[in-house]
């Protein structure tokens, strides 16, 4: 008597391979192949070659099926991992699949905990609290650039010029204000719990008149600014 085969029903387990960057697989097979992976695996389908930001929509391939960022596509020749020509082919189907992705927020590395869809991910990160902040004082002299936490430090180790006032009082010091050209005064407040830029503007204008502009900066987020 021949053996029956089992009848239990039970199908041989499937293995499911990273295909993502082998030649002639396109990134969609291994999105859909990835069908039932975690929310970070997703979004690693789209870390870019290059750069290792989200190459997200408007997504394009090579030939074989590679995808990079469009802001490193624009800087390239050929595609990064087969070395084939870049092309502009539209992948519909990773694009698709973008719109149900969480991506992190490019400063996560900083300590942003934000996750968002690809649509919110720009505006987001223009804003964001963890982002590189740059030196405060008005002109384009200095190049310094740290967190919102080393602003102050910055400006009271480079900066020793610049006079800080307590309270809610302002008083502001300008001296020199018969200088020729545009002229900058800049001073600190600390009040109300924080800490405020003041600048006092000089422009010439025409038949000889002075314009002066002042301009209040809180050196704290767009949320706390928000309360003022």
């Amino acid at each position: 008597m021949s053996r029956q085969p089992s009848s239990s029903g039970k199908q041989p387990r499937q293995q499911i391979h990273n295909v993502v960057g082998s030649p002639g697989v396109s990134s969609t097979q291994a999105a859909l192949t990835a069908a039932g992976s975690s929310n970070s695996d997703l979004a690693s389908l789209f870390e870019c070659p290059v750069c290792f930001d989200y190459a997200l929509p408007p997504i394009t391939q090579c030939q074989s099926g590679h995808i990079v960022c469009q802001a490193c596509k624009q800087k390239l020749n050929m595609c990064p991992t087969c070395r084939g020509p870049l092309g502009n082919i539209r992948n519909l189907a990773m694009e698709k699949v973008a719109t149900t992705v969480m991506f992190p927020c490019k400063y996560s590395s900083s300590g942003c905990p934000v996750t968002l869809l690809h649509t919110e991910k720009q505006e987001h990160e223009e804003t964001c609290e963890y982002r590189p902040y740059c030196c405060p004082c008005p002109g384009a002299s200095c190049k310094w650039q740290g967190s919102l936490e080393q602003v102050m430090g910055h400006l009271m180790q480079q900066h020793k010029s610049i006079t800080t006032l307590q309270g809610e009082d302002i008083v502001f010091l300008a001296t020199d204000i018969n200088l020729p050209g545009a002229v900058d005064w800049v001073m600190m407040q600390s009040c109300f719990g924080h800490n405020f830029m003041l600048v006092l503007e000089k422009q010439e204008k025409l038949e000889g008149q002075q314009m002066f502009y002042a301009i209040v900066q809180l050196i704290g987020t767009r949320k706390q600014a928000e309360n003022f």
